[in-house]
């Protein structure tokens, strides 16, 4: 079975020749389930050569710290077995990720390069950069999305509404199962060195004081056993609990997803096989397909997606005009960060984040959507909310979370609503509203005892 070519993208146009084949994974980190893996198995089969997996391990990225860095990497140690069971030898190298994988490609004699889609800026300039030096063939295979994002949309879509039906039309062609990795039949000329999380976390310069989190296990086969768990457990009472804060109604899953440990392709053709057609695997597969592929959509298409300039046009209007509406409550970085603002369960929020490294989704837009209202400008709230969610939640730095907090702070696929002070047309939360849907008092207390204050 050949990886469709729909997925794959050419970044230079040019012809791969005698020589190695490189996957330079990034996003999707994982042995199972991935089509940029099987497509540069493919095409080193084809090419009778060796293969590869490299990733680069930058020095700094977007806000992360010891808690995201150490779920990476002892989810990568795990993957780095898994290869060497298939004959496929993986490099770590570490440094400025575009100069360390020109110089592994000329090295090593490399003759094609594969690698994964990303929307994100960052990861956008890396591809692009070592396409353009390394004078090699790079391709490039979304194996994040189940359509693939070039093909589900030609443009910024302004909301679920437009991209759904785009979506379904699709899925039949691409919601299809994976064949697996073989043991690669050439070997690579050279072993890979073995590596330790722990050694290499120690000598990072990482900001420590954001502890990794002891309640998940990072790794292909902990996020499988964890989406197991959800179809037995929880699938069917997804839609009645998923929205209640003080019930485990949620997968869980959105660390093993952000981080590519787990396939949300195979994620979506378990949950339809346990209960296709249901009202609750519909409502999970609306937000693990069309929700979670809207947020690539508005990444890839609007460069903005982490400022204010990416807003519609009709929020950007509705913030000129209550730009500088009186305040009651004006908070900084830092007692937004300890939680130290007058509202109990905004404050809860935060601490679960903090301490759990996750935020109730529903939650997240209430905490979101207080940061605007407490903050000296939307700029600023903009800016608060994207480097405390980068900081501290495991699934930060990601489509998601970008998308999440401009629908909360500038209505991106959203629409105006009656308009108020402060706000303007941007879409209104309060406490009130929170207390009608779930047990307010209760998860404060919860989340309050466990900080021991």
């Amino acid at each position: 079975m050949k990886v469709d070519p729909r997925r794959i993208h050419q970044l230079n146009g040019i012809e791969a020749k005698t020589g190695a084949v490189v996957y330079w994974m990034s996003r999707d980190q994982r042995v199972a389930d991935n089509w940029a893996l099987l497509y540069a198995q493919q095409l080193a089969l084809e090419l009778q050569t060796p293969l590869a997996v490299v990733f680069t391990l930058a020095p700094a990225f977007l806000d992360a710290t010891l808690r995201q860095y150490g779920f990476m990497l002892r989810g990568l140690q795990q993957l780095s077995q898994r290869l060497a069971a298939l004959n496929i030898p993986f490099f770590l190298l570490r440094g400025e990720p575009v100069e360390q994988v020109c110089r592994f490609i000329r090295e090593k004699r490399v003759s094609a390069v594969v690698t994964d889609f990303d929307p994100l800026r960052i990861k956008r300039t890396w591809r692009e950069q070592a396409a353009l030096r390394s004078e090699v063939a790079f391709h490039e295979v979304d194996a994040h999305n189940i359509v693939p994002c070039r093909i589900a949309s030609t443009k910024q879509e302004y909301g679920a509404y437009t991209l759904r039906p785009k979506i379904r039309r699709l899925l039949p062609e691409f919601l299809v199962d994976f064949p697996p990795a073989r043991c690669h039949p050439h070997d690579w000329p050279s072993a890979a060195e073995p590596f330790d999380p722990d050694d290499l976390l120690n000598s990072l310069q990482l900001d420590r004081s954001v502890a990794e989190v002891s309640r998940l296990t990072p790794g292909e086969a902990a996020g499988c056993e964890l989406l197991l768990e959800f179809i037995e457990n929880g699938l069917d009472s997804y839609e009645a609990r998923r929205n209640d804060p003080c019930r485990e109604g949620q997968s869980g899953l959105s660390p093993y997803l952000h981080f590519g440990q787990l396939s949300a392709q195979r994620v979506a053709l378990e949950a339809a096989r346990a209960a296709g057609g249901t009202v609750s695997s519909d409502a999970f597969l609306e937000e693990l397909i069309v929700r979670r592929e809207l947020a690539d959509n508005f990444c890839w298409y609007n460069s903005d997606y982490d400022r204010v300039a990416g807003f519609p046009d009709w929020a950007l209007r509705t913030i000129a005009e209550h730009r500088h509406d009186r305040r009651e409550y004006l908070y900084s970085r830092e007692q937004f960060e300890r939680a130290a603002t007058h509202d109990p369960l905004w404050n809860a929020a935060q601490r679960e984040m903090v301490t759990t490294g996750r935020m109730h989704g529903y939650l997240r837009m209430y905490w979101a959507k207080k940061i605007l209202e407490w903050s000296e400008s939307p700029e600023e709230a903009m800016e608060i909310a994207i480097r405390l969610n980068d900081r501290y939640q495991l699934d930060g730095r990601d489509p998601n979370g970008y998308a999440g907090i401009a629908w909360s702070i500038g209505g991106v696929h959203d629409r105006a609503w009656g308009e108020r002070p402060l706000f303007g047309k941007i879409r209104y939360m309060n406490d009130k509203g929170c207390r009608r849907k779930f047990d307010v008092a209760g998860y404060i207390g919860r989340h309050t005892e466990r900080n021991g204050s």
